[in-house]
Protein backbone atom coordinates (compact mmCIF):
# COMPACT_ATOMS: atom_id res chain seq x y z
CA UNK A 1 0.00 0.00 0.00
CA UNK A 2 1.93 3.46 -1.39
CA UNK A 3 1.01 6.34 0.62
CA UNK A 4 0.10 9.70 -0.44
CA UNK A 5 0.57 13.06 0.15
CA UNK A 6 -2.20 12.86 3.11
CA UNK A 7 -1.11 11.45 5.96
CA UNK A 8 -4.36 10.45 6.31
CA UNK A 9 -4.62 8.71 3.37
CA UNK A 10 -3.62 5.75 1.52
CA UNK A 11 -4.47 4.11 -1.78
CA UNK A 12 -3.56 0.35 -2.99
CA UNK A 13 -2.29 -0.08 -6.48
CA UNK A 14 -2.05 -3.38 -6.25
CA UNK A 15 -5.41 -4.18 -8.10
CA UNK A 16 -7.04 -4.41 -11.36
CA UNK A 17 -10.79 -4.30 -11.17
CA UNK A 18 -11.24 -1.95 -7.54
CA UNK A 19 -10.03 0.66 -6.42
CA UNK A 20 -8.74 0.73 -2.59
CA UNK A 21 -8.12 3.17 -0.65
CA UNK A 22 -8.07 4.21 3.06
CA UNK A 23 -9.49 7.63 3.94
CA UNK A 24 -9.48 9.17 7.97
CA UNK A 25 -10.09 5.38 9.21
CA UNK A 26 -12.31 4.67 6.30
CA UNK A 27 -11.48 1.72 3.70
CA UNK A 28 -13.29 2.27 0.50
CA UNK A 29 -13.62 -0.46 -1.79
CA UNK A 30 -14.89 0.41 -5.25
CA UNK A 31 -15.81 -1.81 -8.10
CA UNK A 32 -13.99 -0.44 -11.30
CA UNK A 33 -15.70 -2.06 -14.33
CA UNK A 34 -17.67 1.12 -15.53
CA UNK A 35 -17.94 -0.41 -18.90
CA UNK A 36 -19.72 -3.92 -17.35
CA UNK A 37 -22.06 -2.12 -15.65
CA UNK A 38 -19.20 -3.24 -12.57
CA UNK A 39 -20.24 -6.43 -13.47
CA UNK A 40 -18.10 -8.91 -11.30
CA UNK A 41 -15.78 -11.97 -12.85
CA UNK A 42 -12.89 -13.95 -10.69
CA UNK A 43 -10.12 -11.46 -10.31
CA UNK A 44 -13.48 -8.72 -9.46
CA UNK A 45 -14.52 -11.26 -6.43
CA UNK A 46 -10.83 -12.24 -5.30
CA UNK A 47 -9.54 -8.44 -5.03
CA UNK A 48 -12.96 -7.27 -2.97
CA UNK A 49 -12.02 -10.45 -0.66
CA UNK A 50 -8.88 -9.42 -0.60
CA UNK A 51 -9.08 -6.15 0.24
CA UNK A 52 -11.84 -6.76 2.75
CA UNK A 53 -9.18 -9.43 4.55
CA UNK A 54 -6.47 -6.64 4.29
CA UNK A 55 -7.95 -4.42 6.91
CA UNK A 56 -7.71 -7.11 9.80
CA UNK A 57 -3.73 -5.39 9.34
CA UNK A 58 -4.71 -2.10 10.29
CA UNK A 59 -7.12 -1.90 13.73
CA UNK A 60 -7.42 1.98 13.15
CA UNK A 61 -10.02 1.09 10.23
CA UNK A 62 -13.33 2.01 11.49
CA UNK A 63 -15.41 0.23 8.66
CA UNK A 64 -15.25 -0.36 4.95
CA UNK A 65 -17.58 1.15 2.26
CA UNK A 66 -18.07 -0.79 -0.84
CA UNK A 67 -19.43 0.77 -3.76
CA UNK A 68 -19.18 0.90 -7.86
CA UNK A 69 -17.51 2.96 -9.98
CA UNK A 70 -19.67 5.92 -11.63
CA UNK A 71 -22.89 6.80 -11.66
CA UNK A 72 -24.73 4.05 -13.25
CA UNK A 73 -24.41 0.67 -11.18
CA UNK A 74 -23.34 -0.44 -7.60
CA UNK A 75 -22.78 -3.86 -9.44
CA UNK A 76 -24.92 -5.43 -11.73
CA UNK A 77 -24.17 -9.33 -11.19
CA UNK A 78 -21.87 -11.31 -12.40
CA UNK A 79 -20.03 -11.11 -15.72
CA UNK A 80 -21.77 -12.98 -18.36
CA UNK A 81 -18.22 -13.40 -20.32
CA UNK A 82 -17.37 -15.76 -17.40
CA UNK A 83 -20.88 -17.14 -16.22
CA UNK A 84 -20.92 -18.46 -19.64
CA UNK A 85 -17.78 -20.19 -19.40
CA UNK A 86 -18.97 -22.02 -16.17
CA UNK A 87 -20.66 -25.77 -16.21
CA UNK A 88 -20.76 -28.38 -13.23
CA UNK A 89 -17.27 -29.48 -13.68
CA UNK A 90 -15.47 -25.96 -12.98
CA UNK A 91 -18.32 -24.01 -10.81
CA UNK A 92 -16.63 -24.74 -7.85
CA UNK A 93 -14.09 -22.08 -9.26
CA UNK A 94 -16.40 -19.54 -9.69
CA UNK A 95 -19.29 -20.41 -6.67
CA UNK A 96 -16.27 -20.85 -3.98
CA UNK A 97 -14.95 -16.81 -4.63
CA UNK A 98 -19.05 -15.98 -3.73
CA UNK A 99 -18.68 -17.31 -0.99
CA UNK A 100 -15.38 -16.70 0.15
CA UNK A 101 -16.30 -12.82 -0.23
CA UNK A 102 -19.37 -13.19 1.20
CA UNK A 103 -17.95 -14.61 3.86
CA UNK A 104 -15.07 -12.29 3.92
CA UNK A 105 -17.49 -9.18 4.60
CA UNK A 106 -19.57 -10.59 7.20
CA UNK A 107 -16.49 -12.04 9.02
CA UNK A 108 -14.46 -9.19 9.48
CA UNK A 109 -14.98 -7.22 12.88
CA UNK A 110 -15.82 -3.69 11.62
CA UNK A 111 -19.32 -2.39 10.25
CA UNK A 112 -19.73 -2.89 6.16
CA UNK A 113 -21.48 -0.23 4.41
CA UNK A 114 -22.84 -0.14 0.63
CA UNK A 115 -23.16 2.49 -1.05
CA UNK A 116 -25.25 1.70 -3.76
CA UNK A 117 -25.19 4.47 -6.60
CA UNK A 118 -27.42 2.90 -9.16
CA UNK A 119 -28.25 -0.82 -10.37
CA UNK A 120 -27.98 -3.53 -8.09
CA UNK A 121 -29.16 -6.44 -9.22
CA UNK A 122 -28.60 -10.46 -8.57
CA UNK A 123 -24.79 -11.66 -7.72
CA UNK A 124 -24.84 -7.38 -7.18
CA UNK A 125 -27.40 -7.61 -5.36
CA UNK A 126 -26.00 -10.92 -2.90
CA UNK A 127 -23.27 -8.32 -2.39
CA UNK A 128 -25.28 -5.62 -0.87
CA UNK A 129 -27.31 -8.62 1.19
CA UNK A 130 -23.99 -9.64 2.52
CA UNK A 131 -23.11 -6.01 3.74
CA UNK A 132 -24.50 -4.58 7.20
CA UNK A 133 -25.82 -1.53 6.24
CA UNK A 134 -26.97 -0.48 2.83
CA UNK A 135 -27.13 3.55 1.48
CA UNK A 136 -28.63 4.21 -2.06
CA UNK A 137 -29.44 6.91 -4.27
CA UNK A 138 -32.67 8.12 -5.58
CA UNK A 139 -31.29 6.74 -8.82
CA UNK A 140 -31.24 3.14 -7.02
CA UNK A 141 -32.68 -0.01 -8.12
CA UNK A 142 -32.66 -3.59 -6.34
CA UNK A 143 -33.36 -6.59 -7.92
CA UNK A 144 -33.16 -10.42 -8.44
CA UNK A 145 -32.51 -11.39 -11.79
CA UNK A 146 -31.83 -15.18 -11.72
CA UNK A 147 -35.34 -16.35 -13.15
CA UNK A 148 -35.06 -14.06 -16.36
CA UNK A 149 -31.44 -15.14 -16.96
CA UNK A 150 -31.12 -18.99 -16.19
CA UNK A 151 -29.05 -18.45 -12.92
CA UNK A 152 -29.72 -19.23 -9.88
CA UNK A 153 -29.51 -16.80 -6.79
CA UNK A 154 -28.51 -19.37 -4.07
CA UNK A 155 -25.47 -17.27 -2.46
CA UNK A 156 -27.05 -15.00 0.19
CA UNK A 157 -30.66 -14.12 -2.06
CA UNK A 158 -32.33 -17.28 -1.22
CA UNK A 159 -31.31 -17.34 2.61
CA UNK A 160 -31.51 -13.30 3.62
CA UNK A 161 -33.87 -12.19 1.37
CA UNK A 162 -36.94 -13.74 3.22
CA UNK A 163 -35.48 -12.90 6.74
CA UNK A 164 -35.37 -9.49 5.24
CA UNK A 165 -38.92 -8.69 3.60
CA UNK A 166 -40.31 -11.43 4.66
CA UNK A 167 -41.52 -15.49 2.74
CA UNK A 168 -44.12 -14.06 0.32
CA UNK A 169 -42.47 -10.81 -0.96
CA UNK A 170 -39.04 -12.67 -0.68
CA UNK A 171 -40.83 -15.36 -3.22
CA UNK A 172 -42.50 -12.77 -5.21
CA UNK A 173 -38.96 -10.51 -5.68
CA UNK A 174 -37.02 -14.02 -6.72
CA UNK A 175 -39.77 -15.88 -8.74
CA UNK A 176 -40.93 -12.62 -10.67
CA UNK A 177 -37.78 -10.85 -10.85
CA UNK A 178 -39.54 -7.93 -9.16
CA UNK A 179 -37.42 -5.32 -9.37
CA UNK A 180 -37.40 -2.04 -5.98
CA UNK A 181 -36.71 1.33 -6.37
CA UNK A 182 -35.02 2.87 -3.45
CA UNK A 183 -37.78 4.32 -1.84
CA UNK A 184 -39.35 0.87 -2.17
CA UNK A 185 -35.89 -0.82 -0.66
CA UNK A 186 -36.25 1.16 2.36
CA UNK A 187 -39.61 0.78 2.70
CA UNK A 188 -39.51 -3.23 2.78
CA UNK A 189 -36.19 -3.38 4.24
CA UNK A 190 -33.61 -4.22 1.84
CA UNK A 191 -31.59 -0.69 2.25
CA UNK A 192 -31.05 1.86 5.44
CA UNK A 193 -31.67 4.86 3.30
CA UNK A 194 -32.37 6.43 0.13
CA UNK A 195 -31.27 9.73 -0.30
CA UNK A 196 -30.86 12.31 -3.58
CA UNK A 197 -28.01 11.02 -5.92
CA UNK A 198 -25.22 14.29 -5.13
CA UNK A 199 -25.84 13.33 -0.96
CA UNK A 200 -25.11 9.58 -1.39
CA UNK A 201 -21.31 10.15 -0.29
CA UNK A 202 -21.96 12.48 2.39
CA UNK A 203 -24.61 10.47 3.85
CA UNK A 204 -22.29 7.32 4.15
CA UNK A 205 -19.86 9.28 5.57
CA UNK A 206 -22.10 10.92 8.43
CA UNK A 207 -22.87 6.84 9.28
CA UNK A 208 -18.97 6.33 8.93
CA UNK A 209 -18.19 9.07 11.18
CA UNK A 210 -20.52 7.62 13.77
CA UNK A 211 -19.33 4.47 13.94
CA UNK A 212 -15.62 6.24 14.45
CA UNK A 213 -17.25 7.63 17.34
CA UNK A 214 -18.37 4.24 18.85
CA UNK A 215 -16.38 1.66 20.61
CA UNK A 216 -14.58 -0.91 18.53
CA UNK A 217 -14.41 -3.86 20.94
CA UNK A 218 -18.29 -3.63 21.29
CA UNK A 219 -18.75 -3.29 17.06
CA UNK A 220 -16.76 -6.60 16.80
CA UNK A 221 -18.77 -8.37 19.22
CA UNK A 222 -21.89 -7.21 18.55
CA UNK A 223 -21.42 -7.87 15.06
CA UNK A 224 -20.53 -11.22 15.61
CA UNK A 225 -23.28 -12.07 17.75
CA UNK A 226 -25.80 -10.46 15.51
CA UNK A 227 -24.69 -12.79 12.46
CA UNK A 228 -25.01 -15.98 14.99
CA UNK A 229 -28.70 -16.57 13.81
CA UNK A 230 -27.83 -16.13 10.08
CA UNK A 231 -24.55 -17.97 10.58
CA UNK A 232 -27.24 -21.22 10.88
CA UNK A 233 -28.09 -20.69 7.17
CA UNK A 234 -24.64 -21.56 5.79
CA UNK A 235 -25.88 -25.10 4.95
CA UNK A 236 -27.82 -23.71 2.89
CA UNK A 237 -24.83 -21.67 1.60
CA UNK A 238 -23.02 -25.02 0.91
CA UNK A 239 -26.05 -26.89 -0.82
CA UNK A 240 -27.33 -24.08 -2.75
CA UNK A 241 -23.97 -23.82 -4.38
CA UNK A 242 -23.95 -27.13 -5.72
CA UNK A 243 -27.39 -26.75 -7.16
CA UNK A 244 -26.10 -23.73 -8.54
CA UNK A 245 -22.85 -25.76 -10.04
CA UNK A 246 -25.63 -27.68 -12.15
CA UNK A 247 -27.28 -24.50 -13.44
CA UNK A 248 -23.81 -23.23 -14.96
CA UNK A 249 -23.19 -24.55 -18.49
CA UNK A 250 -27.08 -25.91 -18.75
CA UNK A 251 -29.03 -25.39 -22.02
CA UNK A 252 -31.28 -22.82 -19.70
CA UNK A 253 -28.91 -20.82 -18.40
CA UNK A 254 -26.90 -20.08 -21.45
CA UNK A 255 -30.36 -19.42 -23.51
CA UNK A 256 -30.90 -16.93 -20.79
CA UNK A 257 -27.68 -15.02 -20.86
CA UNK A 258 -27.62 -15.44 -24.79
CA UNK A 259 -30.97 -14.16 -24.98
CA UNK A 260 -30.18 -11.25 -22.58
CA UNK A 261 -27.17 -10.11 -24.46
CA UNK A 262 -28.80 -10.66 -28.03
CA UNK A 263 -31.99 -8.02 -26.17
CA UNK A 264 -34.18 -10.76 -27.11
CA UNK A 265 -36.84 -12.45 -24.67
CA UNK A 266 -35.94 -15.99 -23.57
CA UNK A 267 -37.62 -18.81 -25.01
CA UNK A 268 -37.48 -20.93 -21.83
CA UNK A 269 -41.08 -22.63 -22.67
CA UNK A 270 -38.76 -24.91 -25.25
CA UNK A 271 -37.49 -27.07 -22.36
CA UNK A 272 -41.08 -27.30 -20.25
CA UNK A 273 -42.45 -28.96 -23.74
CA UNK A 274 -39.59 -30.66 -24.22
CA UNK A 275 -39.34 -32.36 -20.65
CA UNK A 276 -43.03 -32.69 -20.66
CA UNK A 277 -42.53 -35.39 -24.10
CA UNK A 278 -39.39 -36.89 -22.30
CA UNK A 279 -42.22 -37.31 -19.12
CA UNK A 280 -44.82 -38.73 -21.81
CA UNK A 281 -42.60 -41.38 -23.27
CA UNK A 282 -41.18 -42.34 -20.00
CA UNK A 283 -44.41 -43.11 -18.82
CA UNK A 284 -45.66 -45.08 -21.80
CA UNK A 285 -43.00 -47.57 -21.02
CA UNK A 286 -43.85 -47.97 -17.42
CA UNK A 287 -45.40 -51.26 -16.87
CA UNK A 288 -47.93 -50.86 -14.07
CA UNK A 289 -49.30 -54.05 -13.95
CA UNK A 290 -47.11 -55.78 -11.20
CA UNK A 291 -47.37 -52.57 -9.28
CA UNK A 292 -51.72 -53.32 -9.50
CA UNK A 293 -51.14 -56.99 -8.45
CA UNK A 294 -49.04 -55.92 -5.35
CA UNK A 295 -51.47 -53.01 -4.35
CA UNK A 296 -54.43 -55.65 -4.80
CA UNK A 297 -52.47 -58.19 -2.77
CA UNK A 298 -51.63 -55.58 -0.23
CA UNK A 299 -54.79 -54.70 0.17
CA UNK A 300 -56.28 -58.27 0.73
Amino acid sequence: MTATTDPQSTKSTAYKDIIFEVIDQIAWITIDRPHTLNACRELTLDEITAAVLSTRSDPSIACIVITGEGDRAFCSGGDFSSMMRLNWVVAQHWNDRMLNCAMAIRGVTVPVIAMVNGWCMGGGHELALWCDVVVASEHAIFGQTGARVGACPTVGATQYIPRIIGERLAREMIFCARRFTAEEAVRVGLANHCVPHDQLRKKTLELCETIKSHSPQTLRMTKCSLNHESDELYASWRAGMELLAHVWGSEESLEGMNAFIEKRKPDFNQFRLRNKKMTEDYLSGVDMSDETELKAKARG
